[in-house]
């Protein structure tokens, strides 16, 4: 019974490398799209926007629609919209006559795909029979990491090799894997997250819950605690190293990703060996300690090393946090997911604003901006042991 869910399960896999290109392969186009188009990088800057708000608004909007239209359908509908918006990238600008206008379009497609992917995919998983539904979790987001770090590696090398004018066809090849993928959820079979005879809590019945209010938070926090390293990373390998920002891409963010990546998959390995609460305590402190020595210690190799070790960190801190609300809240169903999916993207928006909030404060001084990030790894620290207490 569990091995032809062994299917389903790799289909989650590629819907989350999905997820990371629609996240991360138009960011390495920015400065393409300003010589080709003649946009102003103030517009530029609009797309990141504009994505992740997509994506958040479709987090609120997915409890009214999922479940009323299935997940299968749900999951072929976010990965044709993907696929579309990609695809669409190499015709819109073109086609209207506004290029940016184009692009905006394209944007809004796919982010609303990936927004569906988001709040779909974890709760795919977690429904499929496995003997530690903690490991599928870790090892399902550790896919995330792995497809950022290739769209990143894959469309550098091929720009290398064909050119930056090629950029079109870098992304129908892009198109082709959620394209594929739309075939094997066709065809896979998808269990139910609900028990069957019982109903999943209305949006009313979370949020009158103090158990939801905390895993609520962790997921605040995880989001906040990974991103608030991983966007300010490369400025800090640009600055402190002086190295360029293609080096400092790659020192800074890419290895950031590699480490997250790799912690995911170490817990998504062995985690039927590991307590979860000692795990996600150890990553949060280690966090701690990363934060500590990016901002109080002077050598600007070790701010560096830091930055890396921080992915290491908090690799389990967003797989961690759903698998203890599934956990925890077995009626959530497909609300309590939309509003995890929600607060971990609360948490990556505001995470790095708070840094470059207090960093221009202080005058841009980094550091310190780093400094007050602090308080998100030691937020989670207090809701992990807060959601034991309040379990016991």
């Amino acid at each position: 019974m569990k091995n032809q869910y062994n299917r389903t399960i790799t289909a989650c896999f590629v819907g989350y490398i999905t997820q990371a290109i629609v996240n991360n392969f138009v960011p390495l186009l920015f400065l393409t799209f300003q010589r080709a188009y003649a946009i102003p990088l103030s517009q530029i800057t609009l797309l990141v926007t504009l994505n992740f708000g997509v994506q958040l608004l479709v987090d609120l909007l997915s409890v009214t629609f999922v479940d009323r239209i299935g997940y299968r359908a749900s999951m072929i509908l976010a990965h044709a919209l993907s696929a579309a918006g990609l695809a669409l990238l190499t015709v819109l600008p073109e086609a209207l006559p506004n290029p940016f206008a184009g692009i905006l379009c394209c944007v809004v497609i796919y982010a609303i795909g990936g927004g569906l992917l988001e709040v779909l995919v974890s709760p795919v998983v977690e429904a499929c029979p496995s003997d530690n539904k903690e490991k599928a979790m870790s090892m399902l987001h550790s896919f995330y990491c792995w497809g950022h770090v290739g769209v990143v590696l894959l469309s550098t090398a091929f720009f290398r090799l064909f050119g930056i004018e090629n950029w079109k066809l870098m992304a129908l090849i892009w198109a082709i894997i959620p394209a594929a993928n739309i075939v094997a959820f066709a065809k896979v079979p998808i269990a139910k997250l609900v028990a069957e005879g019982e109903t999943g809590y209305s949006l009313r019945e979370l949020l009158g819950m103090k158990l939801f209010w905390v895993l609520m938070l962790m997921m605040i926090c995880a989001g906040a605690s990974e991103q608030a390293v991983s966007q300010w990373a490369s400025t800090f390998a640009e600055k402190g190293l002086g190295i360029s920002k293609t080096a400092g891409d790659l020192a800074g963010p890419m290895a950031f990703a590699i480490l997250m990546g790799a912690s995911r998959a170490f817990y998504g390995k062995h985690g039927d060996r590991i307590d979860l609460d000692r795990f996600m305590v150890g990553s949060a402190a280690l966090c701690v300690g990363c934060y500590l020595c990016i901002s109080l210690v002077p050598s600007p190799v070790v701010s560096l090393i830091a930055c890396a070790l921080c992915g290491l960190s908090v690799g389990i801190m967003w797989p961690g946090t759903f698998s203890k609300a599934a956990a925890t809240l077995r009626r959530g169903g497909t609300a309590l997911f939309a509003l995890l999916a929600l607060g971990g993207d609360v948490g990556c928006s505001g995470g790095p604003t708070l840094v470059g909030f207090v960093s221009s404060a202080l005058g841009d001084n980094l550091k310190a901006g780093m400094l007050a990030g602090i308080a998100f790894p030691l937020l989670l620290l207090f809701g992990v042991f807060a959601l034991k207490s309040m379990k016991r």
